[in-house]
């Protein structure tokens, strides 16, 4: 097949965008000769168990999906009765960018706080976190957190274990959407399982797709009292990969090595490179009327552009308006995203405003 895209047209829209790691690619054409047991009984699937446990310890189990949103129904599934609920931020991705997946396919009522950075806390939790043995209510029993969160904040390990302390006792489960939990790793500078087991958190969906997989995510059980019925709801839920060899491949290659903290300590950097750049122009008067609404701490930048601008600036790069009424847009960097591209974007920005 002839390539019949541009490989030279660049963006800032999503770092589900970009392209295939070579690593990653070179993983799946390693796993691709002879024939291997399918369904997850192969020995790369049984390699990634033993790479997770080097992450997070003994005792976890991790069961490889194609997606996001299949690892946040099939997680939260796992750990709810029909009668379950799960109390989120409003912008979570279960919440605003699934579908509808969490209720209409896992049949989990979502109760949503509003927060200002995206982040859940005690307190806020504790707005819906109530109703406990009322029929007429859905009850309360998980706490889905996003790390990073949907506007491009960071928990820390004390935050998330705070939440841990607060909702355990009250019977509660904490499960961690980590679609950009590399991240997350890399921003913190702290091993995967400082801010997740150690922390408290029960199940966690472990991103690969945004990082540098091509298909890729993972449900990591790590607390087994939390999560029950797994194998079976990935199969019930269209999950489970009949050739699973090649998912858990990218993983493999993603988390054996350092790889995976490579690509995001990349695309963090490129973020950074990005304000870093647009707060120059606006000091020295070359770039007028943006301002930024989030601190950006991993790969997302957040910000307001003047009327007519946003759209303008498209014409040349692709990103996604976020809350078009405040003219707030989000850019997002990549693994493969190169200093020349956040610098003729900088530009474009500086020429437009």
């Amino acid at each position: 097949m002839t390539t019949i895209h541009d490989p030279a047209v660049r963006g800032f829209a999503s770092d589900n965008y970009s392209g295939v790691h070579p690593e990653v690619l070179a993983a799946i054409a390693a796993a691709n000769d002879g024939h291997q047991v399918a369904y997850g009984e192969d020995v790369y699937t049984r390699r990634l168990q033993e790479v997770f446990v080097g992450h997070l310890g003994e005792g976890v189990e991790a069961f490889p999906v194609f997606n996001g949103t299949g690892a946040n129904v099939v997680g939260l599934q796992s750990m709810l009765p029909r009668w379950g609920a799960v109390v989120t931020a409003t912008t979570a991705h279960i919440n605003v960018d699934e579908g509808g997946a969490p209720e209409r396919v896992a049949g989990i009522k979502l109760l949503t706080v509003p927060t200002d950075d995206g982040k859940l806390t005690p307190e806020l939790i504790d707005r819906e976190a109530w109703g406990w043995g009322d029929e007429h209510r859905a009850q309360p029993l998980v706490v889905s957190l996003t790390q990073t969160t949907e506007l491009g904040t960071l928990y820390t390990p004390d935050e998330i274990r705070a939440i841990a302390d607060h909702i355990h006792p009250l019977g509660m489960r904490l499960h961690l959407d980590g679609a950009r939990i590399a991240n997350a790793a890399a921003a913190l500078d702290l091993p995967l399982r400082a801010f997740t087991r150690d922390a408290g958190v029960d199940v966690l969906s472990f991103g690969g797709t945004k990082n540098g997989a091509m298909i890729g995510e993972a449900v990591v059980v790590l607390d087994p009292a939390a999560s029950e019925g797994l194998p079976f709801l990935r199969k019930l839920n269209m999950q489970l990969s009949s050739k699973m060899r090649f998912v858990s491949a990218q993983l493999i290659a993603l988390l054996e090595g350092d790889l995976w903290l490579q690509n995001a300590r990349h695309s963090n950097a490129m973020a950074q490179r990005l304000r870093a750049g647009v707060e120059a122009g606006i000091a020295d008067g070359s770039i007028t009327g943006v301002s930024f609404t989030q601190p950006t701490q991993a790969n997302g930048v957040f910000a307001v552009l003047p009327e007519g601008v946003a759209d303008r600036l498209r014409e040349r790069f692709r990103f996604y308006d976020w809350d078009e009424k405040r003219r707030e847009v989000r850019w997002m960097c990549s693994f493969d995203t190169t200093e020349h591209d956040v610098d003729a974007f900088v530009a474009a920005v500086a020429e437009l405003t």
